[in-house]
């Protein structure tokens, strides 16, 4: 099966994995090691950079968070999976210009996206079994009006250590799939080398446009 098919078995899979899927209760998801853990230690980096945020404005939100995003995130998986077949096609040189350029640009939306803190919070709700053998990580951003945003982390173990492949939002969008259909297009118009200047063309204006 290709990678393609692969990804979109996947994606369609995990709708039914959010309904029928075991998980554990929110007192068992603390444990070193654990998907959950990682999901609690990333949250934690996020809240530590949104309070000292005044003081050290995006480019050391950026410069706090992208260490943490390279220990969490599968970025080489998440990028071969978002360009599809136009990652066989690339050189290595390429290759690795597209992870660097997909790296800045989720690192730069990040520090975009939490900014400041208002009393925002996480809560790790549930961890799943997912389908191929994947573990699905229920958490929630409570922001300071008492609303909450669901996000459901998608992590492979990997060498031993955990690793988010994908991000659901409100159990539904999933951040991958939606690169992939923003990559596509220009993948198929203009090449991979236009990819990669226009992730850090986007990552620069995400610096440029925070205050």
């Amino acid at each position: 099966m290709t990678l393609f098919r692969r990804f979109f078995t996947f994606a369609l899979a995990l709708q039914l994995a959010y309904a029928l899927a075991p998980f554990a209760p929110a007192s068992a998801l603390a444990q070193a090691g654990t998907p959950s853990a990682l999901a609690n230690e990333f949250h934690a980096t996020l809240l530590a950079v949104m309070k000292e945020s005044p003081a050290i404005g995006h480019a050391g939100r950026a410069r706090r968070l992208r260490p943490e995003v390279e220990r969490t995130f599968h970025l080489l998986v998440m990028t071969q999976i978002a360009t599809g077949s136009f990652w066989h096609q690339a050189s290595p040189a390429q290759q690795n210009a597209l992870v660097a350029a997909f790296a800045r640009f989720s690192t730069a939306t990040y520090a975009k996206n939490f900014k400041k803190h208002a009393g925002e919070k996480f809560e790790t709700v549930a961890e799943r079994a997912g389908p191929q053998d994947t573990t699905l990580v229920d958490t929630r951003l409570i922001k300071s009006d008492g609303s909450a945003v669901g996000i459901t982390y998608v992590m492979k173990k990997y060498a031993d250590a955990w690793k988010v492949v994908d991000v659901i939002l409100d159990k539904g969008i999933s951040e991958l799939a939606l690169r992939r259909s923003e990559f596509s297009r220009q993948l198929r118009d203009s090449g991979l080398d236009s990819l990669v200047a226009t992730l850090n063309r986007k990552a620069d204006e995400l610096a440029a446009d925070a205050p």
